[in-house]
């Protein structure tokens, strides 16, 4: 079921009906990082550079520069580590499209579902940010844990991503509550499933692909299991 519901997921990533919601998609999940980026380099321009300054007084043109590529490898490491909460906010504002799309192409038959209303998908995905912001900085600090981390940033991003991405498909056709009360039920599923899209999301540049991939998975996983156990 979740192999067969990835397979399905992935075969339309480039199909031709999903060119439009790939290409907002990943242009606004790059102008996103590129903002974080270019927002916190200045930030941390503005606040460290004057304070070596006044406190290391005779402070060398060198350790400006030192100082630069630390700060460059940190910042790059940090977006690593958000790719995650920021596919989280993408997929609260594109996955009504991609639903759509998946239902109508694989779906003809069965009813159609409601999109959840845009401001509280919104909320929704910016308390989801918050969440997955602190899984990962519990998952950055388990790196320093020999033979733990590489499996801490599955865990973590598996069973958040699995969850996120799950309840939002759900709710096309349910009440939050039922939503969450349908994935709890098949915890186990949503979180092997999320694994994969951890899977996905830790291959450097597919993983810019992760919203569109899990939505379309997660509406594929949700259709499997109403069939096999309606609530």
């Amino acid at each position: 079921m979740i192999l067969n519901a990835a397979r399905a997921a992935a075969s339309q990533l480039f199909s031709p009906q999903f060119r439009t919601v790939f290409l907002k998609t990943l242009g606004l999940t790059l102008l996103s990082l590129v903002a974080l980026w270019f927002g916190t380099e200045s930030v941390l321009e503005w606040l460290a550079w004057p304070w070596l300054q006044t406190f290391v007084p005779g402070l060398p043109s060198w350790a400006g520069w030192l100082g630069g590529i630390i700060a460059g490898v940190v910042l790059a490491i940090g977006m690593a580590l958000l790719i995650a909460p920021v596919t989280a906010i993408i997929a609260g504002l594109f996955l009504d499209d991609v639903a759509e799309l998946v239902e109508r192409t694989d779906y003809p038959n069965d009813p159609p579902g409601r999109a959840v209303p845009a401001l509280h998908s919104l909320v929704l995905a910016i308390k989801f940010f918050g969440v997955v912001v602190l899984g990962n900085i519990a998952a950055l600090l388990l790196l320093l844990v020999p033979g733990i981390n590489i499996a801490a940033f599955f865990i973590v991003n598996g069973y958040l991503l699995g969850r996120e991405f799950f309840e939002f498909a759900a709710m096309r056709f349910r009440s939050e509550a039922e939503a969450k009360a349908l994935r709890r039920k098949f915890a186990g599923t949503v979180f092997l499933a999320g694994l994969v899209i951890a899977a996905f999301l830790a291959v450097p540049l597919l993983n810019l692909l992760t919203p569109l991939f899990a939505a379309a998975m997660m509406v594929h996983l949700h259709k499997a299991v109403s069939a096999r156990k309606p609530v």
